[in-house]
């Protein structure tokens, strides 16, 4: 079973608070902020998360809850493309949510002294000079830009870094790969945005796909979720879950609909060898990761397999 190949460390019981709104009078929207964390505990590291399209601030609890229990404050925005803000197709904030989306998760790192200090017994137990930033489909876009990475224009010259020096450490989960002739009309017509650059990501990441994921947006396989992995600098893992689809197992909520490949061992792979992940870059000499690349290899039955560059 995937759920014994990872030592667990003891969890700890967990507080979440939402919303934390944060004024942003250029969004048109406030932001607000859902900050979960464990109750006892000092130098927290800190993981912002981004969502994937549609979701907001109440997903993603397998990961979230998971991370809060095992020592991490947990960190994340409503974006505007949430279903419960109901923006509009043509409302002209739309063709750049793909911004907002990263001026919402520095805006986040900007005011930590508020969001900390939302949170009951939270104050002073931060270590801000660890902080990971990880997203799933979209989110996994939005965070590669906090890593390096930065969108091509129409004559395939790169645009602005909107990278943050503050994030330490990435995870990116099914998250989309390459633009041009790698998507379909579709994509092409609504979302030039996905045109992205790994050549600047060097921020160390690593970077999860399921070998049966195949996006409606690219006319290729699964291997296109794997291009932030190959087409960054090195310093990354690549874990390839074997049978995942998009929702990677359900990581995306509990009893979700939009599962269409439920498995709890295999989230339950995830949550502990992202935490294995970001332990070991955040804390150097901490040898979680290492073990847990031991322990799957020599698994029987491997839920998937890790490589690294």
């Amino acid at each position: 079973m995937a759920s014994t190949l990872v030592a667990r460390s003891a969890s700890a019981p967990v507080v979440s608070v939402k919303p934390v709104v944060l004024s942003a009078p250029d969004r048109g929207e406030d932001l607000h902020v859902r900050v979960s964390a464990p109750i006892v505990g000092r130098e927290l590291p800190l993981i912002v998360f981004s969502h994937g399209f549609g979701w907001s601030l109440d997903g993603y609890g397998p990961l979230v809850d998971y991370w809060a229990a095992h020592g991490f404050v947990v960190i994340q925005p409503t974006h505007l493309d949430a279903r419960a803000l109901g923006l509009p197709p043509d409302d002209p904030r739309t063709p750049l949510i793909w911004r907002f989306r990263v001026e919402d998760m520095r805006r986040i790192l900007d005011q930590l002294d508020l969001l900390e200090a939302s949170v009951p017994g939270l104050s002073g137990r931060l270590d801000r000079s660890r902080i990971a930033a990880a997203g799933h489909s979209w989110g996994g876009q939005t965070v590669s830009m906090l890593l390096g990475a930065r969108v091509l224009d129409s004559k395939g010259e790169t645009q602005e870094d909107m990278s943050d020096a503050r994030i330490k450490a990435g995870v990116l989960l099914a998250t989309p790969g390459l633009g041009g002739a790698d998507l379909t009309l579709f994509a092409v017509e609504h979302f030039p945005f996905m045109n992205p650059s790994f050549a600047h990501m060097t921020t160390p990441t690593l970077v999860i796909a399921g070998d049966r994921d195949r996006s409606l947006l690219s006319v290729r396989g699964p291997d296109w979720f794997t291009d932030p992995y190959f087409l960054s600098p090195g310093g990354k893992s690549l874990l390839t879950l074997f049978g995942a689809e998009h929702s990677l197992g359900g990581i995306a909520g509990y009893n979700v609909a939009e599962t269409t490949d439920e498995s709890p061992e295999r989230v339950a792979l995830i949550q502990q060898l992202t935490c294995a992940y970001l332990r070991s870059v955040l804390n150097p000499g901490d040898s979680s990761w290492s073990a847990a690349r031991t322990a799957l290899m020599e698994s029987t039955n491997p839920l998937g397999r890790i490589e690294s560059r």
